[in-house]
């Protein structure tokens, strides 16, 4: 389980990004972390992973303070992060990518199961370049298997995986994080906005402004984001008219 408790974080310049969060990150369940853009999304899952660090609050893995710890010390103690934009690595293929991940070689099997598990054939995957030739659904289901790949992993961030995939692609990444859920018991958490993504969560958090507004279950909280697309009011605390293309 993670936590964060009353976590705040400003940018060099001053500018104040997280402003007084807590929040718990429960194991065996998809959390979804929604809202507006610029509204803090980003920046909380680089704290978690350990890109940033926050100016006061605590970070907890399982009880144990991380706040201090860098990305490989969060990492090795069982954090994953897949970034936006996977990177791409000219030379290196995907066996490689899966077996660096894992830390030791992998037989045909265990590569076949990681790739499996995000609807990849290994036969057709494994020794494949990780560069241009991939499709941006590819190389996220790529990247996610090369999480899953390491070992004892407890936490798996997943940061707006959508960005910059085909419909076709993303259709096979909803099922890839649903077999996540249905075969893992790690803590998952993706930042999204997509309604096919918050629609497999099993808890949803909206972020705006830089603080929690609202979480709950996909239950509680779905129904009210779908109303308020719609115009009936604004999720994020404050009522607006919103403008339809007929107005």
């Amino acid at each position: 389980m993670l936590e964060l408790k009353n976590i705040k974080w400003s940018i060099p310049d001053g500018g104040e990004i997280l402003k007084d969060i807590s929040l718990t990150i429960p194991d065996g369940q998809l959390t979804v972390i929604t809202g507006p853009n610029g509204g803090g999304k980003t920046s909380l899952a680089k704290l978690i992973a350990g890109l940033e660090k926050p100016d006061s609050g605590k970070i907890l893995l399982d009880g144990k303070d991380i706040t201090d710890w860098d990305i490989t010390e969060r990492a090795k103690s069982g954090i994953g992060y897949a970034f936006q934009q996977p990177v791409r690595f000219k030379g290196l293929t995907v066996r490689d990518l899966l077996e660096l991940a894992a830390g030791e070689e992998m037989s045909e099997d265990g590569m076949c199961e990681v790739l499996g598990e995000v609807g990849l054939c290994a036969n057709d995957y494994i020794d494949r370049e990780v560069d241009a030739s991939l499709s941006g659904g590819e190389s996220k289901r790529i990247e996610i298997a090369t999480v899953l790949a390491r070992k004892n992993v407890k936490v798996l961030v997943f940061d707006e995986p959508e960005a910059g995939i085909d419909l076709w692609s993303f259709t096979g990444l909803i099922d890839a994080f649903q077999r996540l859920k249905k075969n893992h018991n790690e803590a998952l958490l993706i930042i999204s906005h997509q309604e096919r993504i918050l629609d497999i969560a099993d808890r949803i958090v909206v972020i705006a402004n830089g603080q929690i507004r609202t979480e709950g279950t996909k239950e509680e909280i779905l129904p009210t984001l779908l109303s308020d697309e719609k115009g009936a009011r604004c999720p994020l605390g404050k009522d607006r008219k919103v403008v339809t293309d007929n107005e």
